[in-house]
């Protein structure tokens, strides 16, 4: 029997898997930060013991597996890669592979080798792949850099939108009431000294309060629109650059903000952009674990026969179940 293992390190969370040549998963392990960008040390030590732990638990050893895919956060650039490379390599996996989580968050939401992936979790990133194999990333460095939204920036959003009401610089919102009770303050007043005065920054988790408010707050939907037009157009830069506006292929969704949403307020914003530039793509929301596309890219990397049972053994055991339990993750 052959094993392959897969691994998606996130900025919060490793998850790593291994599986037989079927798509059947053995073992899982789960630790700790996999991004070396946050702590080479750290990523290090998070990655071995999630793989330690999915192989113990499949009761193998480093040796029996035929192919493991490292699928990364932080894995954007050449710097990434000369440290990246170095550190798999001494975990002792005989074939191996590094590719940025983007890549297998792709790979786990289409059956087709070309296709473009957004995801907006902590942050945004864009990747796709087209037919001939070509492949582009726009975004993953954050605001300075181009970048519009994710949980981080959401939620500064949310903080400012408020301030602004207090202001009289924006309409009152109902994100006011919310935020007070999240941030533990009695009045806007408070929170804005308060949070000056202690150098306080707006905690990630207020992105999620948008979503409660949007249906009948002017404000909310407004900032969750702007999130949907910049995801779009990131993603219409990457079908330009790579020539696929003709072609027909999947537009994959990842992360929190677009699978554990309301997505009414951010996807028809995003599909209408993309439909302009390539009206027969279809949106998907990615429904496997990311760790599923690095273990198909393992068996991609081997020339290992991907059917039906795989894909079906894969659905069954790595599907993204729970959408509601944990908001702005990697």
């Amino acid at each position: 029997m052959t094993y392959y293992l897969g691994v998606d390190g996130g900025g919060s969370k490793t998850l790593a898997v291994v599986s037989d040549g079927t798509g059947r998963i053995l073992g899982r392990g789960k630790s700790g930060c996999g991004n070396h960008q946050l702590g080479v040390d750290l990523a290090d030590r998070n990655i071995r013991e999630a793989a330690s732990i999915a192989l113990a638990e499949a009761g193998l050893k480093q040796e029996d597996i035929a192919y493991a895919m490292f699928g990364l956060a932080g894995a954007d650039r050449e710097a990434d890669f000369q440290i990246l490379r170095p550190m798999i390599a001494s975990m002792g996996y005989r074939k191996h592979g590094i590719v940025c989580d983007t890549v297998i968050g792709l790979r786990a939401g289409t059956r087709q080798s070309d296709g473009v992936v957004l995801i907006c979790g902590s942050g945004t990133n864009c990747y796709g792949a087209n037919a001939w194999g070509e492949e582009l990333q726009v975004g993953g460095f954050g605001y300075e850099f181009g970048d519009f939204g994710g949980g981080g920036e959401l939620a500064r959003e949310v903080f400012r939108g408020v301030v602004r009401s207090w202001e009289g610089r924006e309409k009152p919102t109902a994100l006011t009431e919310l935020v007070l009770a999240a941030v533990g303050y009695e009045s806007v007043s408070d929170m804005f000294h308060g949070f000056l005065d202690e150098g306080k920054r707006a905690p990630h988790t207020l992105a999620k309060l948008l979503f409660q408010v949007a249906e009948h707050d002017e404000l909310a939907r407004s900032i969750l629109e702007k999130q949907g037009v910049e995801l779009g157009r990131a993603a219409s830069a990457v079908i330009h650059k790579l020539n696929m506006e003709a072609d027909t292929f999947d537009v994959v969704l990842a992360g929190s903000i677009l699978t554990r949403g309301e997505r009414k307020f951010v996807m028809p914003f995003i599909e209408r952009q993309v439909k302009e530039v390539a009206p027969n793509c279809r949106l998907q929301i990615l429904e496997l674990e990311p760790a599923a596309g690095a273990l198909l890219l393992a068996m991609d990397r081997e020339e290992s026969s991907i059917g039906t049972e795989v894909y079906e053994n894969l659905v069954n055991h790595l599907s993204v179940k729970e959408r509601n339990v944990e908001w702005v993750t990697d």
